[in-house]
């Protein structure tokens, strides 16, 4: 059964692909500006505040003020949260960063109580996850930036981030500490990050230790980040690179158990490494037809879990060519369908 099924994985294309390529971490959080500013207006936290409580049906973050300003003094341009045209429909606009890409709130439809929201990356095919939640992308930026002005660059955060900053980290600590790697200080003081704990394996590749290579893989594949496929992914590489390419298969097919869109890639990227052509695009296909949701009714499954399966499985095939408008009447209808009105609503609004 899928993880919070709601609906893109970086891999080597081929046994000539080189290490490099097979290990294409995504960028780690975005260091420091230096004219960068730590000033956002109140009404902007009140417009984000807003929107997230009154349209996306969720609890706004404790410190979404202090992160709106850390995105902000660290170069970013914050983006209406209704600016959402074109765009993977469960997310929630924060900031627009100086390459492009969109940092945004994942607003999981069927999030367990007492989850907070995810902060990610949107692109084309689906989302990357930058952080578990606003607490813990705050600490880790504060934390690359002391250690940044140890070696000579500007402190601009402690002011954006005011008394929450300080409870989250004390200025000093990482270089007080006996650790001297910043990964490693981020891993046990911070907490876990889909780049970091990739660019740990790629340094146990770059030394030849191929079995802390797979054992830290294996390691990210243990629930440490709910409902996202990328783990999975990444662990399939390390089994191709290492030339276990049956045990790489299992892999792959194991992540495409997770909704597409969370897998950090293209879908046919992964369906390569599973050796499957379109077989699932298919049998998806076939899911969401008049025959398929019968057959599933037929089977005893409730109408509610009919429409919410419906609405995951559009949201996989809208992730293969990156197509989020096709379908998302049709996916609100499915929220509305399961009982999901304040979603079916958060889904279709645009400004």
């Amino acid at each position: 059964m899928r993880i919070m099924r709601a609906g893109g994985v970086v891999v080597c294309r081929g046994p000539c692909a080189s290490a490099l390529r097979a290990f294409r971490i995504k960028p780690s959080i975005r260091c420091l500006s230096s004219s960068s500013t730590a000033v956002t207006t109140t009404t902007t936290t009140f417009e984000h505040g807003s929107f997230i409580r009154d349209i996306a049906a969720a609890k706004p973050p404790e410190h979404l003020n202090y992160l709106l300003n850390v995105l902000q003094a660290s170069g970013e341009t914050i983006a209406s949260p209704g600016a959402r045209e074109g765009l993977f429909p469960l997310v929630i606009p924060l900031s627009i960063n100086p390459s492009g890409a969109l940092t945004s709130f994942l607003r999981w439809p069927t999030a367990p109580p007492g989850m907070e929201m995810p902060i990610v990356e949107v692109h084309q095919h689906g989302v990357w996850l930058l952080a578990k939640n606003t607490d813990q992308y705050i600490h880790r930026m504060l934390v690359e930036e002391d250690a940044n002005v140890a070696k000579g660059s500007i402190n601009k955060l402690c002011d954006a981030t005011s008394d929450a900053g300080k409870k989250l980290y004390t200025k000093g600590d990482f270089m007080e500490s006996s650790i001297t790697d910043l990964d490693v200080y981020i891993l046990k003081k911070v907490g876990l990050f889909p780049d970091v704990i990739e660019r740990k394996v790629a340094r146990h590749f770059e030394k030849g230790d191929h079995v802390s290579a797979m054992v830290t893989g294996e390691f990210y594949t243990r629930g440490h980040f709910p409902g996202f496929g990328r783990p999975f992914v990444f662990n399939a590489e390390i089994l191709l690179k290492v030339g276990r390419k049956l045990e790489a298969k299992d892999a792959a097919r194991g992540a495409l158990k997770s909704p597409w869109w969370t897998l950090g890639c293209k879908y046919h990227e992964v369906a390569e490494i599973a050796q499957w052509d379109d077989e699932q695009i298919e049998f998806i296909k076939e899911k969401v037809s008049k025959d398929g949701k019968l057959e599933d009714l037929k089977k005893g499954k409730a109408p509610e879990q009919v429409s919410l399966d419906e609405a995951a499985f559009l949201l996989d095939l809208a992730s293969v060519e990156g197509t989020w408008t096709d379908n998302v009447d049709r996916i609100a209808e499915c929220y509305r369908e399961a009982g999901l009105s304040d979603i079916a609503r958060f889904v279709l609004y645009k400004d």
